[in-house]
């Protein structure tokens, strides 16, 4: 243990950094040790760092030590628990105190060597949107299926998404009064944002199914939308056709859970797939591509896993879907251009479908492509935040972009995909989001959706710029200007414009009249915030058939196996609309389901 540490008694008042915001926190010290450590999860997501919340406070307290690992899948959280128990040290016993109990040894935890080996019809892999629908359809049409996820949680992305879907075609569609939507026109709105780079069949097996789909999920499984709030319009689609989930994506995953907890659906957490299991003896032979031989294409008969406690699982299976989600976390499968964005989506997507699959030769395209946002803040080195849910409201109201000269280049309420290629144009690739003080007020009620908490903002204006993200205060345009080094007068001339196209309802930039509502107030405080490109989801991914068969590099189906969700490469082409990804996951897993049953 080193050296004895003295504490002065007491109860510390500190705060944990969650995944939403920062959380409440009292630690409990006697003289010689830290006695206990209570934190309030009340507005945290469930279960997305319940197993967090657990671990590191009884690691802390048995070992006394705060050199403890994170929890897989929940590193933020899992510092902001040692750095909140870190400030109540300091406060108790001082700085030397933290470094002692820093340096102190991990805690030893025994691992088990137990194999276990089950039999089961489907192995699902990842407990993301996909893996979710997948599981909870094949175990309502009757198959015995085992859930393998590698976190602590399920939920996978969409848990901490925006939590919107494109609806099309569902009773609530129409019943929000849309009932002349069409599969033809979301298939040309798809293949408009994705520049035409779609896979025609895979975009059109989402037109055909994901009405049907949001119906199951919502009479059948459960799964609430927010129909007070309404079908969103937005500039991406010909019709309205996208609903949020009630409470965004942590609603759907808390819905989600209980659903796959009231199923047959046996979920092992905290497992890792490590590699497909193949019967060379059932290979399917097919025609070489090269010249007519015959090839063995093997046949996928289950998986080998390994739990993080040390067990591992051999499981015997009929079939395997991939649901694993992309590889946005893993630098060594992104293109040059994204590498240089910053990443916002969750630390397991780190392409496990792709390495699995190298055995059996798998093929996958458009690998170089990513869904970039323009509403980033770099809230560390290389990851992001998104600022969208303040974005929205106040981009209705008056709030503007300008560019590094103060001007204005793109109509705020123009696309994501027209807004994104205004940022990425400008040489420094950064966009910035000016402010009224009444404005800003409704901004940071709106980003608290996104996981930004006052207390963050408070933290960022009092950096002043001088550290990212970048949110800048002052009383004028002109002290703006000076501070952001923008020439002279441009903003205060970008300001007046704009409040004249106001007033006219006519905007060279093309913003629409209904969302000229307001002028930007002539009297100080002005905000700017930093407007970076962001990505988390990956467009590349498995080549699969419209029965989302894996095929091999050669294009023959690889037998048994099967894929659904963002490890699918070439749905959404270069680029996906709101609400897109959501609706492809959960569609895709019900019909991998669906067709494994067949």
């Amino acid at each position: 243990m080193g050296e004895n540490i003295q504490f002065t008694p007491g109860e510390y008042k500190t705060k944990a950094k969650g995944h939403n915001s920062a959380l409440d926190m009292l630690v409990t010290f006697s003289e010689s040790a830290i006695k206990a450590i209570d934190i309030d999860q009340s507005s945290e997501s469930e279960g997305l760092s319940d197993k967090v919340f657990e671990i590191i406070p009884q690691q802390i307290v048995d070992f006394q030590t705060l050199n403890v690992d994170t929890v897989s899948g929940a590193t933020i959280s899992s510092l902001g628990i040692i750095e909140g128990v870190s400030e109540a040290v300091k406060e108790a016993a001082g700085e030397q105190a933290v470094e002692t109990l820093k340096n102190r040894p991990k805690p030893v935890i025994e691992k088990s060597n137990e194999s276990i080996e089950k039999d089961t019809d489907l192995v699902v892999v990842g407990g993301g949107a996909a893996g979710i629908s997948a599981a909870l359809r094949a175990s309502q049409l009757g198959l015995d299926v085992i859930l393998v996820e590698k976190q602590s949680f399920i939920g996978g992305a969409i848990s901490i998404s925006g939590g919107n879907q494109v609806v099309y075609g569902s009773q609530l569609q129409k019943n929000l009064g849309v009932t002349d939507d069409n599969a033809e026109s979301m298939v040309e709105d798809f293949k408009a944002n994705g520049n035409y780079e779609n896979v025609d069949e895979l975009i059109e097996l989402l037109a055909n199914n994901v009405g049907e789909t949001t119906d199951w999920l919502n009479q059948e499984i459960g799964i609430q939308y927010d129909t007070d709030e309404g079908l969103h319009n937005l500039p991406e689609y010909s019709y309205d056709r996208e609903l949020a989930y009630k409470d965004g994506g942590h609603g759907f995953a808390a819905t989600a859970r209980q659903a796959l907890e009231d199923s047959d659906v046996l979920v092992l957490k905290e497992t890792r797939v490590k590699e497909l299991l193949l019967d060379q003896a059932d290979s399917v032979s097919s025609a070489s591509v090269s010249g007519g031989a015959a090839d063995a294409v093997p046949q996928v008969v289950g998986v080998q896993a390994l739990a993080e406690d040390g067990t591992t699982y051999t499981i015997h299976a009929k079939y395997v879907i991939l649901a694993s989600g992309g590889y946005g976390n893993n630098k060594e499968l992104l293109s040059d251009e994204l590498k240089d964005v910053l990443y916002y989506g969750p630390a397991s997507s780190t392409g496990d479908a792709i390495k699995l699959t190298e055995p059996v030769e798998a093929g996958t395209r458009m690998m170089h492509y990513g869904k970039i946002y323009p509403n980033g803040i770099e809230v560390s080195l290389g990851r992001a935040k998104s600022t969208i849910g303040g974005n929205i409201p106040v981009l209705k109201i008056n709030g503007i972009l300008v560019n590094d000269q103060g001007k204005r280049v793109i109509n705020e309420r123009a696309s994501n995909h027209e807004v994104l290629n205004a940022l990425m144009q400008e040489e420094n690739k950064i966009l910035y989001l000016l402010l009224d003080d009444k404005r800003f007020a409704i901004f940071q009620d709106g980003v608290s959706e996104d996981g930004i908490s006052k207390n963050d903002i408070d933290q960022w204006l009092a950096q002043d710029g001088e550290m990212a993200p970048l949110f800048v205060k002052r009383d004028s345009l002109s002290e703006l200007e000076d501070k952001l080094g923008f020439p002279k007068n441009n903003l205060f001339e970008t300001v007046k414009d704009y409040n004249q196209a106001v007033e006219t309802k006519e905007d060279p930039l093309g913003r629409e009249e209904q969302f000229l509502e307001e002028k930007i107030s002539e009297e100080g405080p002005y905000y700017l915030v930093e407007q970076k490109p962001r990505f988390a989801t990956t467009m590349g991914g498995l080549v699969v058939n419209d029965q989302l068969q894996v095929k091999n590099r050669a294009g023959k189906v690889i037998p048994g196996l099967y894929a659904a969700g963002e490890v699918v490469g070439g749905v959404m082409g270069t680029d996906s609309p709101s609400g897109a990804n959501n609706a492809w996951a959960l569609t895709s897993g019900k019909l991998a389901a669906e067709a494994v049953v067949k």
